[in-house]
């Protein structure tokens, strides 16, 4: 192996994963790691859910304890995030105007919220939400009860925030361009079946609705205004409606750009010893024969994973099925599989949404008596993700009537070795 120099760029699960996995692959050159915020990095999954409500502590959300880079000689620059990149030269700026030189360079950038054009966005009381800082504020903002909270962003993040400020006592309304949220992602059956347990637990929605303005006085914000003239009171007013992925250092590199770094399956974008990971990179998925771009923990995990070995000329490939999980209220979710051969498709029910525990498959070209699961979640049931990925995973051609029979385990749905 090379003893020249790793530079990561990025200071999240995905970077960190890289570093870590540099180390465990038995890589002893140097390796950097350039990260834009000053806290080592750290889990982002847990910031909407167990540490917003206060159920986990700040020592529960790094990815590595902070001692593992230095014990791991593993040089850590806070604060000091890339700037630039000339892949001809093969080096890397910083922020502080340093330049290092690389022999591999992985971006890992992540994502930033989308910003909407809204009059009032400056008003205080009014927030984004995507790192560690953005939920230790939001964190202490409802944590008293009794504010007035408007979402807007009907999405997972959305809803999960939702919950959450309900869960402190809050008044919760929630908007959202869908008529039902979520449905975009998992159908209307499925959309509606969680938009009845928030409000079971007291979150409002308008639905289709969006913010027009954000009306403020003495410079807080008080009340927002929706496209459809209704004026809804607000303390707080959280800004949810996804992120783009950051591509500006990739721009420095002149790297090929689509919803993202292009990149294939192992990682490689269109410049030679530069690879993406995690949520900037759009990446050739070997089950689809497609580009996919997930913001999801789990892909950020293993994208870390594949591009430090790729880094290290290994034979490795992002070929695991998609994951991602949800806790809202009494709720607990895990999906597996592919949204884009889902999109439009009704799923396949096994068990009852009345009673709050099933599980949910999407099968290719829709619902057949027969056929491949291409994305399966489960609601409130534990220990079904193994099976289900292996379905996805292996094209099992499985009969619906079994898929959605209680009775008939998972894993007799595999075939026998």
């Amino acid at each position: 192996m090379t003893h020249e120099r790793m530079v990561i760029a990025g200071g999240g699960l995905a970077g960190a994963t890289a570093a870590k996995t540099l180390r465990s692959e038995g890589f002893a050159g140097p390796v950097t790691l350039l990260a834009s915020e000053e806290r080592i990095p750290y889990l982002r999954p847990p910031l909407s859910k167990e540490f917003l409500l206060g159920k986990d502590d700040e020592d529960s959300v790094p990815v590595v304890p902070a001692g593992w880079y230095e014990e791991n000689d593993v040089e850590l620059l806070l604060g000091n995030p890339a700037s630039g990149i000339d892949a001809g030269s093969r080096t890397v700026t910083l922020k502080d105007g340093r330049s290092l030189d690389y022999a591999k360079l992985v971006i890992a950038t992540g994502a930033q919220p989308r910003q909407i054009p809204l009059p009032g966005t400056d008003l205080e009381g009014v927030m984004t939400f995507r790192t560690f800082g953005d939920s230790l504020r939001l964190q202490s903002l409802l944590r008293d009860g009794g504010r007035r909270v408007v979402m807007v962003g009907s999405g997972w993040i959305g809803m999960e925030l939702a919950a959450a400020a309900r869960t402190y006592g809050n008044d919760v309304v929630l908007l959202g361009l869908e008529e039902i949220p979520l449905s975009a992602a998992i159908g209307p059956e499925l959309g509606n079946y969680f938009r009845a347990l928030h409000e079971q637990n007291g979150v409002s929605f308008r639905q289709p609705a969006s913010a027009a303005g954000i009306e403020g006085k003495d410079g807080r914000a008080t009340a927002v205004r929706t496209d459809t003239g209704e004026v809804l009171p607000a303390d707080i007013v959280i800004i949810a409606v996804g992120v783009v992925p950051d591509t500006s250092l990739a721009e420095t590199a002149g790297l090929t750009l689509d919803n993202g770094i292009l990149v294939d399956s192992a990682l490689r974008t269109s410049a030679p010893d530069i690879l993406a990971a995690g949520d900037v990179a759009n990446a050739l998925h070997p089950f689809t024969g497609e580009h996919h771009r997930s913001e999801h923990w789990a892909n950020a995990l293993n994208g870390g994973k594949v591009a430090a070995k790729t880094m290290l000329d290994q034979n490795s490939a992002l070929d695991v099925v998609p994951y991602f999980y949800t806790d809202q209220f009494t709720l607990s979710m895990e999906y597996s599989g592919f949204p884009s051969l889902a999109t439009g498709v009704e799923p396949v029910i096994r068990g009852s949404l009345d009673d709050g525990s099933f599980i949910a498959f999407w099968m290719r070209d829709g619902r057949k008596e027969q056929g491949e699961v291409v994305a399966g979640m489960n609601v409130n049931m534990r220990r079904v993700q193994k099976p289900i990925k292996a379905l996805i995973s292996g094209r099992v051609q499985v009969n619906v009537a079994h898929l959605t029979s209680p009775d008939v385990p998972l894993e007799d749905l595999l075939p026998g070795d």
